[in-house]
Parts: C-alpha cells; sequence; structure tokens
C-alpha cells in the first residue's frame, strides 16, 4: 500500500484539473500531516476512477490539488448490501469498517424486535465508510442509508435480488436455540447452489430474529436461510464472517 495520502472527494476528476479541499480535508492535509506545495496525495470519487494530485497551495482553511494522471480505472462492486441490527456503538462502527473492507456496496442499518441499539447516527457511520474505503483502496464508498424497521425493508424488497440470512435457529421452540430439527443448512453448500446476481446479506441481533420474523424470512421465495456452524457467533462476527465466505463464493474474491 502507499504511503501517499489518500482522499474521497465529491468533485469531478480528470487530469490536469484542479480541486479546492476545505473543512476537515484541508485540516488533515495541512495540519495533521503538514503537507506542502508539491507534496503528493491521491483522490477519487466512486466515478472517476483514482488520480494523482499533488498540494497547489494552501491557506488557513482550504488546500488546493492539481490533477495528474489517472492511474486506476473506476472499477465495479459486486452488487452485494449489508442489511444489520445495530449493536452497541462500537461493534457497530466495526461492522460498518468491515462491510466496507470486505467490498459491500450498500450497508443498511434494519431495526428488528430484539434490537438493542436505541439510536443509529447514520452520519457518524457514514464517516467511518468513507475512512475505511479511504484506507483500503476501494475505488468507490458504499451508501449508509436510514435505518428502518425490517418489516418495511421486506415490504419494499425487490425479489429479483436475493436476500440470505444467517438463521442459527431451529424449529423446535422449547430448547435452546429451537434445538437441531428445522436448522438452516450449511452457508457455502446454499451459496454454490444459487446462481450469480444481486444479492443481500442480513444479520440479525445478539438475540437472534423473533420467531415471527424468523417464520416471516422463511416463507419469502427470494430469502435463503443459512447456517454458520456448531457455535452461536457474535453478530459482528456473523456479518464478517458471512460477507467473506459470500466474497469468496460468488464475489470478487474469485478473481
Amino acid at each position: 500500500m502507499s504511503a501517499t495520502p489518500r482522499l474521497y472527494v465529491a468533485p469531478d476528476l480528470a487530469p490536469g484539473g484542479q480541486l479546492v479541499l476545505d473543512g476537515d480535508q484541508a485540516h488533515y492535509l495541512t495540519r495533521v500531516l503538514r503537507l506542502a506545495a508539491g507534496d503528493p496525495v491521491r483522490v477519487f470519487n466512486g466515478r472517476d476512477g483514482e488520480f494523482d494530485a499533488s498540494i497547489a497551495g494552501s491557506t488557513k482553511s482550504t488546500a488546493t490539488l492539481d490533477l495528474a494522471a489517472r492511474v486506476r480505472e473506476q472499477a465495479a462492486t459486486p452488487d452485494l448490501w449489508l442489511l444489520f441490527a445495530p449493536l452497541k456503538k462500537a461493534r457497530t462502527d466495526f461492522v460498518v469498517e468491515k462491510a466496507v473492507e470486505l467490498g459491500a456496496a450498500e450497508i443498511r442499518p434494519v431495526l428488528t424486535e430484539r434490537t438493542d441499539a436505541e439510536t443509529v447516527r447514520v452520519d457518524r457511520l457514514q464517516r467511518i465508510a468513507v475512512e475505511a474505503a479511504e484506507q483500503t483502496e476501494r475505488l468507490d464508498v458504499p451508501p449508509v442509508r436510514d435505518a428502518e424497521k425490517l418489516g418495511a425493508v421486506l415490504a419494499s424488497w425487490d425479489s429479483s435480488r436475493l436476500l440470505i440470512f444467517a438463521d442459527e435457529a431451529g424449529d423446535d421452540q422449547g430448547r435452546p436455540w429451537g434445538g437441531e430439527a428445522g436448522r438452516a443448512g450449511s452457508i457455502l453448500d446454499v451459496l454454490q447452489g444459487v446462481a450469480d446476481g444481486p444479492a443481500a446479506i442480513l444479520i440479525g441481533p445478539e438475540g437472534g430474529f423473533s420467531p415471527a420474523e424468523r417464520s416471516r424470512l422463511r416463507s419469502l421465495t427470494y430469502v435463503r436461510p443459512v447456517g454458520l456452524g456448531p457455535r452461536i457467533l457474535r453478530a459482528e462476527t456473523a456479518a464478517v464472517a458471512t460477507l467473506s465466505l459470500w466474497q469468496a463464493a460468488r464475489g470478487d474474491w474469485r478473481r
């Protein structure tokens, strides 16, 4: 990985252009990193690829960049969304950061009956997504959507998008985690049996989905329940594991 600072920016990018940064980005370049005229920077905007640039000048509140050559063409991201029940603050931050690292194209907090978090600061989570993209060489930044109730999400779902949900429960209500009857199939077996195409992963809260939620999910034709092994995983671990396995079986880890 290059040691040259790398920033996500909003404006269009083209060779020979100029870019004026202000606010936090200008402060970061000129006050935190103490870059001066001529120092290199890399920039990307999620549309035009990545460009070499250099500091042309700065004021107390701005930094001006001269754009040089495009060094990477824009590349497509696998059409995979992550839907997850928000957790406590640090653990939600972790899920968003790792989802960006693992190539999720969109991140959607979903409120379930057993969701533990009281509020979801989407603006803060979007900043985490930007920082993760800058650090991990992604050429795009996945949007973090506003939190929605699971019922509303399912009511408006496009059935052409496969929904994979981590279902660790069985069907026996009298046994811990539902016993063994009715357990979902192994995630790799399920993923190897589906076609490439738009997909989403749904991770529930620490207490799992309620019986009513689980029953509704399993009744939908576009939903595939999957099991993640013999141990009950923490929600953030389940998110990382499921994203990783999807990328290996159906995503861009196959390249």
